[in-house]
């Protein structure tokens, strides 16, 4: 049995929660108990809080989604400053957070009314068109606008304490997840200068919510936790005295040959020779009603919250999407103590591994192909879920939809790269389905069309963390090349990586991305 207090997992069979000292923090000037080291929204989550904000015309209720930033749905206003995110900022003692949207709050609001009523008074539009008088719909639009947008500008000065730096490195390694620390690792053991930036405040990625064990061989770290190989991947990088780590540190753009940062307060001025962009990539979510309600998540968003800060989900879950995430995450809530209702998949078979499935099934976890959510149900937060089973035309069934007991909902339909920086760098980009998107074209080396300018990990296509891990290497091995360090020490190790590479792709899961990758290949290959 898994002990729970104040929504936080004291124990876990695998993690250990080293929560700091106990502050306390205001919600719209509720005191709220929080640990140093955790979110806004993560406390928040734990004291029982799901409502954070409302949407801009309908104020429906939003719970947040993702848990790294990449949505908009937890927004709140911090110190005065509006639209955070508060997934993405830490708690401090006496921290002052307020909702933005809803009156007077967001878990309270009156404007709520909204959803059901003043569409049919005011239908789309028509507030342009129903005032002749000039005077009456200043009126009405100023009162309208009060009802919508995020947050208002804070009427005072900053007052923060902003400085700029101008930074110049051999590479620069965008992204601090599994491609990201390898890359970083390969370029800095040839003597490059190597700058590696993460926006988190830790190192790791998508590997920090990995308690699974990974599969494959020994030569790539079978059998070892991915927790643990984030670890052993930021011991090794830390001990390159070539490398510099900046963390908290968000890339916000490529201009020609140079990137723009921010590190907390700080503007960088990035002047790389080569650039290497492991940005990984984010959820996608679902169509279905309802899927808005607090308590419609992403699994990314879900491990995060659980396996990252220690904050139970919930107590019952469904998860939609049998791929190899959802059936780990279905392995890691029952892990936190937590009833896992259904699998839902659409597809006529399982998507990720059979081992994977066996395991939870094995633990009682029933897994409904050929099925999908037509709805959540609940009004300001998931309380239950309709599935059906789809037909060989992918439309549900009439008569067999299923009621299904859940407080949360987890998304688990695949990730799609994180590829603005490369559209900013002017990289060729294609949508190819097998890679999760729109992926740059590139050499077999991870160059792209942008000479200097590589791709590592979910951004060049979402596969498996080892798959990242490599792909780093090659990426980092070939810049260090072209930047004439490393002699032929470096151009041997960089054929042995391609091979590792095309072995480790050789398995029935791998042929899915080689066909992607085949679409993407550069029909020009400059030669070393």
């Amino acid at each position: 049995m898994v002990e729970v207090k104040d929504g936080r997992l004291v124990e876990h069979p695998i993690l250990k929660f080293n929560r700091g000292r106990e502050v306390t923090i205001y919600f719209n000037g509720k005191p709220i108990k929080a640990y140093e080291g955790e979110t806004v929204a993560s406390a928040l989550y734990a004291a029982g809080i799901r409502v954070f904000s409302r949407s801009f015309r309908w104020h429906r209720p939003r719970g947040f989604f993702c848990a790294i930033g990449k949505c908009s749905a937890c927004m709140m206003e911090v110190d005065g400053v509006p639209n955070v995110r508060t997934c993405k900022v830490y708690v401090r003692d006496g921290m002052q957070i307020k909702t933005q949207t809803g009156f007077p709050n967001a878990e309270r609001d009156f404007f709520a009314i909204s959803d059901k009523v003043i569409d049919r008074i005011f239908p789309h539009g028509s507030q342009y068109t129903k005032f002749n008088n000039k005077l009456i719909r200043n009126f009405v639009l100023s009162q309208l606008r009060k009802m919508t947008g995020f947050g208002n500008a804070p009427k005072k000065e900053f007052q923060g304490n902003a400085s700029y730096e101008e930074v110049r490195c051999d590479i620069l390694v965008i992204g601090g997840g599994p491609a990201g620390m390898s890359a970083a690792i390969n370029a800095g053991k040839y003597g490059a200068k190597v700058l590696l930036i993460d926006e988190n405040p830790f190192l790791g990625g998508q590997l920090v919510k990995q308690t699974h064990r990974f599969f494959g061989s020994a030569k790539h770290r079978a059998g070892t936790r991915g927790i643990r190989i984030a670890k052993i991947l930021e011991e090794e990088l830390r001990k390159i005295p070539s490398v510099d780590i900046r963390l908290e540190t968000k890339a916000f753009g490529v201009y020609g040959r140079e990137v723009g940062a921010v590190e907390k307060e700080k503007l960088l001025r990035i002047i790389p020779k080569k650039i290497v962009v492991a940005t990984g990539a984010y959820e996608r979510t679902l169509i279905f009603e309802n899927n808005d309600l607090p308590g419609v998540y992403g699994a990314g968003g879900v491990q995060t919250l659980m396996n990252v800060y220690g904050i139970k989900p919930g107590n019952r879950g469904l998860i939609v999407g049998s791929g190899n995430v959802g059936l780990i995450l279905s392995y890691q809530l029952l892990q936190a103590g937590v009833d896992v209702s259904a699998i839902v998949e659409a597809m006529p078979r399982i998507g990720g591994y059979f081992v994977h499935a066996a395991k939870v099934r094995r633990l009682g976890v029933p897994i409904y192909v050929r099925h999908t959510i037509l709805r959540a149900l609940g009004k300001d937060r998931v309380e239950g879920a309709i599935i059906a089973q789809l037909d060989e035309k992918w439309k549900p069934i009439p008569g067999t939809e299923k009621k299904l007991d859940c407080d949360f909902i987890c998304v688990a339909v695949g990730l799609s790269p994180t590829h603005e920086l490369l559209y900013q760098a002017g990289c060729r980009m294609k949508f190819v389905p097998e890679l999760g998107g729109l992926v740059p074209l590139r050499s077999k080396y991870n160059e792209t069309s942008v000479e200097g300018v590589y791709v590592a990990g979910d951004v060049a296509g979402v596969e498996e963390a080892t798959a990242a891990i490599m792909n780093g290497r090659i990426a980092a091995i070939h810049a260090v090349v072209k930047l004439g360090l490393g002699g032929e020490e470096a151009k041997k190790e960089l054929e042995e990586a391609l091979k590792d590479l095309e072995e480790f792709r050789a398995g029935p899961f791998g042929e899915r991305i080689v066909c992607g990758i085949e679409k993407c290949i550069l029909a020009s290959e400059v030669e070393l």
